[in-house]
């Protein structure tokens, strides 16, 4: 029986940079060891950013775009940092492909308005990256979020959901460090005013 990776111990089997020397090497075979060993982690970021029906497109997607792309890995940074930002990356570019889709406003419910009202009148960051984290905040939010451009919603998502830093952010987005602080405040403003449009054109404004 061929000895495989999966048959060695944890301790014995090649970390990632070996595993990629071999690939670059020749042995493509090994990405299939990277995909296994990384798949969760893709997983998880892409589907807090894409419909459920599309996750598996886009993690296939990000797993092609590192292969393609190995000759730029500088081992500067973890690989898994690395393939975190095509992940975010691939995020973006999919809603830039995508036109917005509004779900039915029938859909919200009286909790979810409540939940308007509380982030309208949250004034600090921390307020709203804490409202943003309630239970029914989840449908309201995926509402509001398919109405911003692509730019905002990974910039709102990574640091306001996923509490990322500034820098963290940027470096996932290949952005500068001004930029997502610039696109995070104007993210926190169009969400703020969806929301503000909303209640004012369904009797709920509460000036």
């Amino acid at each position: 029986m061929p000895i495989t990776d999966e048959s060695l111990p944890v301790q014995a089997r090649p970390d990632d940079e070996e595993l990629l020397r071999r690939i670059q090497l020749g042995d493509i075979d090994q990405f299939a060891e990277i995909i296994n060993r990384h798949r969760r982690h893709v997983t998880r970021i892409v589907c807090r950013r894409v419909p459920a029906d599309r996750v598996d497109e886009v993690a296939h997607d990000v797993f092609v775009k590192a292969y393609v792309g190995l000759a730029q890995f500088s081992r500067s940074v973890a690989f898994e940092h690395w393939i975190a930002g095509i992940a975010v990356r691939t995020c973006y570019d999919f809603w830039r492909m995508r036109k917005r889709e509004a779900l039915p406003v029938s859909a919200l419910t009286a909790e979810h308005q409540q939940w308007m009202d509380r982030v309208l009148a949250a004034e600090s960051d921390n307020q709203f990256s804490e409202e943003a984290r309630r239970r029914e905040a989840t449908e309201v939010l995926e509402w509001a979020l398919k109405q911003l451009s692509p730019e905002n919603r990974a910039v709102l998502t990574l640091v306001y959901l996923d509490e990322y830093s500034v820098r963290e952010a940027a470096q996932l987005l290949g952005w500068s460090m001004i930029n997502v602080k610039v696109r995070a405040h104007r993210a926190r403003h169009a969400l703020r005013t969806i929301l503000a449009n909303h209640h004012r054109e369904h009797g709920h404004d509460s000036t």
